[in-house]
């Protein structure tokens, strides 16, 4: 091990200027001090004694009377030919004549925006957890193409310029914007501009974005119940006032709302998080005529539009708002996996200058290298053929989930049909906490998330969200029926 031992000397008290001891002693007492310190670990070797000499601008022989001092109290072993190797300290002990207690002060309180996520962060994260079944908003993660995005990330350092390596554009790559355009026109017959677009980490960070842009404290944000637990957490931390609106059997529910003027609706209508209903042209032409007389903006977040609206899409709202008031966030990390950490908004022309500053100041964290390759995974087609498999394993992951769930829980636990997208919910018995049940599956390395937990107010409902694409059907079969087995031992069976 290396260790810069001037610097450690002279934090230890070498060299001090108001040192009265002679120079062999000052260096004899600073090595103790690192030694006993643990600065330096058992087993290490000091620096030759001419070497130290040389850096600390002293003599050998003063060297070789503070390494034969410590070799004489049995801080230091000398080895013949070797050199001088730090013994254990483990048994000695060391007493300053320094006062050095100090006496222990308070800290500065967390601010009321740290509470609010720690007070949160339980609620849907198991990412420390073994073992990804059944979490939800996973896709199929073991059929990404890992060989061909290294191919691709290998072809991006062969030919990098070394002008690339500098910052990069703060609102993405020119180029993965293109390609993002593109890709909207052709799967979710969006268009846009590819200025518009601003790459971010996820729907998470777009929505931090949005929010530092639109929200002053007690702003009005209307948001559907249940709802996605983060993007509460967002808004609240920023002391916005939250109106909830119920979820009906077409979606978000604007009729006889408390909101006075909304600055912002949050809604998720290709697939409702949680419930996974589908709100209907109808219920999105109405939602646009209520946004534009509250002169509001409208964030759809569109977080797994393939999964939910391959077979039968209806069109964006983004697509059918003639205004420009409505904020598009998309992400890649329910499409290909979380780890590529890549998402995107089409921000309204009215926003876009506030959002590039916004990111100027405070976000340069998508990194370009994964941009540059995701632009061109999507430029050559793979993103297309990926899709595809991603789509067709996950509806039969689905179908052997559901059959398997049944044949293992019978009617004790209902699924509801009506759910689609990454996630199925489960009904439970009430006399069954569903916090406790989730807590209990994911020490047996289970993951399932309350449903309750999705609720803002005292109207919960109580049931099990569980993910069923994230691994193979051998695995969901197995799972399932461990799965079982410990819902058995926790209902005392």
């Amino acid at each position: 091990m290396h260790y810069n031992i001037k610097n450690i000397l002279v934090n230890h008290g070498f060299g001090c200027k108001d040192s009265y001891k002679n120079i062999y002693i000052n260096l004899y007492d600073a090595l103790k001090k690192a030694i006993l310190n643990r600065t330096f670990n058992r087993g290490v070797k000091l620096p030759p004694s001419r070497v130290l000499a040389k850096d600390l601008a002293i003599s050998r022989s003063t060297v070789l009377k503070a390494y034969d001092l410590l070799v004489l109290e049995k801080y230091v072993n000398s080895i013949t030919g070797s050199g001088y190797f730090i013994n254990s300290t483990k048994d000695k002990k060391f007493h300053t004549k320094l006062n050095t207690s100090i006496e222990l002060g308070s800290y500065p309180k967390i601010s009321k925006k740290g509470i609010s996520f720690k007070k949160n962060v339980h609620i849907v994260s198991n990412a420390n957890s073994k073992g990804i079944a059944f979490r939800p908003g996973l896709p199929p993660l073991d059929i990404f193409p890992v060989q061909l995005w290294k191919n691709l990330s290998n072809d991006y350092w062969k030919n990098v310029k070394s002008s690339e390596l500098s910052y990069s554009n703060t609102i993405g790559l020119e180029s993965l914007r293109n390609n993002i355009s593109n890709y909207l026109k052709i799967y979710r017959n969006i268009q846009c501009d590819a200025e518009q677009i601003v790459v971010t980490t996820g729907s998470l960070h777009s929505l931090s974005i949005i929010g530092e842009a639109l929200i002053d404290r007690k702003d009005e944000v209307l948001i559907e119940n249940p709802t996605y637990p983060y993007a509460y957490s967002l808004f609240k931390s920023l002391k916005a006032d939250i109106c909830t609106t119920s979820i009906d059997d077409e979606g978000i529910v604007i009729e006889n709302l408390k909101c006075r003027k909304p600055k912002l609706i949050y809604t998720t209508p290709s697939n409702q998080y949680p419930t996974g209903i589908k709100m209907g042209l109808k219920r999105r032409l109405e939602l646009l005529k209520f946004a534009a007389s509250k002169n509001t903006f409208i964030v759809e977040d569109d977080y797994d539009h393939e999964f939910s609206n391959w077979e039968t899409p209806v069109s964006s709202i983004f697509s059918l708002d003639k205004q420009d008031r409505t904020i598009y966030l998309g992400t890649f990390n329910k499409l290909l996996h979380p780890a590529i950490r890549l998402g995107y908004m089409i921000v309204p022309y009215y926003l876009l200058d506030t959002i590039k500053a916004l990111n100027r100041q405070s976000s340069r964290f998508v990194s370009p290298v994964t941009q540059s390759i995701l632009s061109d995974f999507i430029e050559k087609d793979y993103l297309n053929k990926h899709l595809r498999h991603v789509i067709e394993a996950s509806i039969e992951r689905k179908r052997v989930f559901l059959k398997s769930f049944s044949d293992n829980f019978n009617e004790e636990i209902l699924v509801d049909s009506r759910n689609t997208g990454l996630h199925i919910i489960a009904n439970i018995n009430n006399n069954i906490s569903d916090v406790s049940l989730a807590s209990y599956f994911s020490k047996k390395n289970v993951i399932v998330h309350p449903y309750s937990s999705y609720f803002i107010n005292n109207n919960k409902q109580n049931g099990i969200v569980m993910g069923y694409s994230s691994v193979n059907t051998k695995v969901i079969k197995e799972t399932l029926i461990r799965m079982k087995k410990e819902y058995d031992s926790f209902t005392g069976k």
